[in-house]
Parts: C-alpha cells; sequence; structure tokens
C-alpha cells in the first residue's frame, strides 16, 4: 500500500506523542504527583497506532492494564487523558479510573479493564451487539501474552468464531507476562497458531513495523465488517520498560534489551521518514519540541485544576433511577 507523506508523517507524530507522553509520565510518578502505579507501552507504540488508524471512530476497543498507548490511539484526548491520571474531576472518567481504568467511550474506547484477560469478553459482547442491531461497526479486543493463558481468551474467541462476530483479537506480544517469558506458557512458537482450533484466520506480524500493522488490521477489518467473522493478530513487539515503575527488568537479558532498543518503533520509523524522502531531520526534531511543549501546558492545566470533592466519592456507587 503506498502512503502520502501525511500519512507518514501522522503515523510518526501519534507515536511519538505516546512515548514523550508515556517519558513524562514516568517523572511524575517519580515525583509522587501521580497515584496509585503505572503500566507504561514504551516500545509497543506501533501496535497502538496501527491498529487504531486502521479505526473508525464509531468503531470500539477494550485495553488492559496497560491502556495508555490504546486510549491516546483512538482519540481520548490529551488533556483528558492527563487529568485523569492526575485524579482530576475533568478526566476522561472524572478521576475515578487513573492509570489503568482509562477510556472515553464515545471515542470508541471502554474503559480499560485491569483484570487480566478481562476486556477479552467485553469486546465480544460488543461485537455481538453490533451484529444484532445491524450495525456496522466492529470491536478489537486488546490484550497482552499473559492474557492468551486465561481460559476466558479462549471462550470469548470461540463466541467469536461460531457467531461470526465483527472483532478483532489484538494480542500484543511484549514477549513477558510480568515476568515470566511467553514461551513458558505455551508450546505453540506463535500464539496466533490458537486461531486453527476456532476456524478462523490468524496471522503473526512484526508489531514493531507500524505500516505492516496498520495494513494486517486494514484487512482484518474489512473482513469483519463484511460478516466474514473474527481474526486473531499477534504483534510481536517488546517492552523496553518494565512491567510497571517499580519493576528493575533484572529478567530480561542484556543482550535482548540491546536488541529491542535497537527494533523499538519510533527511532525505527525516523529512520524511515528520513530513507525514503518523508522529512528531514529537522522537521522531526521541530515536531518533537511541539510535542513536547503541547504536553507540558497541557500538565500544567491538569495539576492546576481543582481536586474532586471528597463527597464525589459516593457518587455512581448506586445506578439512579430513571425518571418516570
Amino acid at each position: 500500500m503506498l502512503y502520502s507523506t501525511d500519512d507518514m508523517l501522522e503515523f510518526y507524530r501519534q507515536m511519538l506523542l505516546i512515548r514523550k507522553v508515556e517519558e513524562r509520565l514516568s517523572q511524575l510518578f517519580l515525583e509522587g504527583t501521580i497515584p496509585g502505579t503505572l503500566h507504561q507501552s514504551l516500545g509497543q507504540e506501533a501496535v497502538a497506532v496501527g491498529i487504531c488508524r486502521a479505526l473508525r471512530q464509531t468503531d470500539v476497543i477494550t485495553s488492559t492494564h496497560r491502556p495508555h498507548a490504546h486510549a491516546l490511539a483512538k482519540g481520548v484526548s490529551l488533556p483528558s487523558f492527563i487529568a485523569e491520571l492526575l485524579g482530576k474531576t475533568s478526566g476522561c472518567c472524572k478521576g475515578r479510573g487513573g492509570s489503568m481504568h482509562v477510556g472515553d467511550i464515545t471515542k470508541g474506547m471502554v474503559p480499560s479493564i485491569a483484570i487480566v484477560g478481562g476486556g477479552i469478553p467485553i469486546a465480544t459482547g460488543v461485537a455481538l451487539a453490533f451484529k444484532r442491531r445491524g450495525e456496522d461497526h466492529v470491536a478489537v479486543s486488546f490484550s497482552g501474552d499473559g492474557g492468551v493463558a486465561e481460559g476466558i481468551f479462549h471462550e470469548a474467541v470461540n463466541m467469536g468464531a461460531i457467531w461470526d462476530l465483527p472483532i478483532l483479537y489484538v494480542i500484543e506480544n511484549n514477549r513477558y507476562a510480568a515476568s515470566t517469558h511467553y514461551s513458558r506458557n505455551t508450546k505453540l512458537e506463535q500464539l496466533s497458531g490458537i486461531a486453527a482450533a476456532y476456524g478462523i484466520p490468524g496471522v503473526t506480524i512484526d508489531g514493531n513495523d507500524v505500516l505492516e500493522v496498520h495494513e494486517t488490521a486494514r484487512t482484518a477489518v474489512e473482513r469483519a465488517r463484511a460478516g466474514q467473522g473474527p481474526t486473531i493478530i499477534e504483534a510481536m513487539t517488546y517492552r523496553i520498560t518494565g512491567h510497571n515503575r517499580r519493576d528493575p527488568c533484572n529478567y530480561m537479558p542484556e543482550e535482548e534489551r540491546d536488541h529491542a532498543l535497537e527494533q523499538e518503533p519510533v527511532k525505527r520509523f525516523e529512520k524511515v521518514l528520513l530513507r525514503d524522502g518523508h522529512a528531514e531531520a529537522s522537521l522531526l526534531a521541530e515536531m518533537q519540541t511541539e510535542l513536547e511543549a503541547e504536553i507540558e501546558a497541557v500538565i500544567e492545566t491538569a495539576l492546576a485544576a481543582p481536586d474532586p470533592d471528597p463527597e464525589e466519592a459516593f457518587r455512581y456507587v448506586y445506578a439512579e433511577p430513571l425518571e418516570s
């Protein structure tokens, strides 16, 4: 597929935005500004951007305890995203969700679910609703390689398969479920091989190549919209940070990490842009400076916003009665 320079720069801008946001979030967390914990996806940006750019706003995704890239790629606004992580009422979930529960259903993202595998059946249910209503929409379930070991993955995928639901099951294989390498959880060389058990297509791709991710997603989305059912996409990537901010990554071999840093998607795509004449180094540097300034302005605004009233903790606990 041929891409225009504008398309190529937009792929890069989205990945760079995610990278710069997460780098800044790491600093805020270490300063004690962000409450709770923080699960980042540095090195995995191409999966979120490549998949979500193949979707419409009316399509719906579910995510995991590592949802930042998915949220920003699906269109959750940066101000509402940052405010959510800082616990502000202007956050996309009114400050109640924090890092592990971001989302905005108006942008097509169910607030993320931190239970491993928990978003997979939700996405399947969303796809079932689309089909029963005759709506031309697609659902996407993002899960990690660890989520495949959960029983609910197999139940949900089987339902999606037998009912030909319009859904993509995306396995974001960053090699480690917390500290356990995926090879210790399966005898399959490729997790996409699971698809054969359910009679649906399964493919393993380079998850650090944003264009390959995007093209694979486009094909699967078109198939789903046409009523031909689910596809399992295993995107091979690497988490170049810890499972969370308290993880020193001692379980990762040094040689493996060094190779992963050489192959990480943002720097890799920069080389493509420069090589193919889509941009000069000065333009990319300018884009980085502009994004850093935008992010800092959003953070300053969010920090200055008032914290929630403690009484707000009692709201939304029970369903509000319908008006008669």
